[in-house]
């Protein structure tokens, strides 16, 4: 089996449960033959490895930055996590992440955690729609900093709408809004697992006929 740590990472997220095989409908209403859920890294040992995943593939991209930024809910968590792992390689950065609603006491406001300054790189689990990275970037912006990359788990690849010519999620956020987005693992690594894993390969077909219909 594969030791490329995408492979590791699909590996990873089969042991937890996060990825799974089977039929799933998925928000824009296809019939996947895989699903994706980061929610289910949900014990303290899960995260922490997720954690280290996340660091890696930040520091392999070769991005230079200053800040992790998590967008409400699921964000904040993967955030810190990826603060955490990249504190285990040697690298102490701050991490911040904003409420869904401005707190009117305390210390106020939306935003929570380090300041966002200088280079900002926003972690979350996957890219559907974009919105709520979109966000990310203008509030970031806002506060006087520069995003300059979107750190996902895994990218789907696949086109937003029927048409042939039509973008994946990612590629239409990036050419959007001019920030590249890394991700740990995609759809062309889960390919290459199902390749390498025996016990699984009744769904390599699928997944591969699901890429062909659907994939950029």
């Amino acid at each position: 089996m594969s030791t490329l740590p995408g492979s590791q990472f699909v590996s990873f997220a089969l042991e937890c449960g996060v990825l799974r095989f089977g039929e799933f409908t998925t928000k824009s209403g296809r019939q996947s033959p895989y699903f994706f859920n980061a929610g289910l890294f949900d014990h303290g040992a899960s995260l922490a490895r997720l954690g280290q995943f996340y660091a890696d593939a930040l520091l392999d991209s070769g991005v230079d930055f200053d800040v992790l930024f998590g967008p409400a809910y699921k964000g904040i968590t993967l955030a810190a996590a990826t603060a955490i792992g990249l504190a285990n390689r040697g690298r102490d950065v701050g991490f911040a992440y904003n409420r869904k609603e401005a707190k009117d006491h305390g210390e106020g406001g939306t935003l929570v955690g380090a300041p966002l300054v200088g280079r900002v790189v926003i972690v979350d689990d996957v890219i559907t729609d974009g919105a709520a990275k979109r966000e990310s970037v203008e509030i970031i912006r806002a506060a006087g900093a520069t995003p300059v990359a979107v750190l996902i788990a895994l990218d789907r690849a696949e086109r937003v709408s029927e048409d042939a010519e039509a973008l994946s999620a990612v590629q239409a956020f990036e050419r959007s809004v001019g920030v590249p987005v890394v991700s740990i693992a995609n759809v062309g690594t889960v390919l290459s697992f199902l390749e390498d894993e025996a016990s699984l390969a009744q769904w390599l077909p699928e997944v591969r006929a699901y890429r062909q219909r659907y994939g950029v």
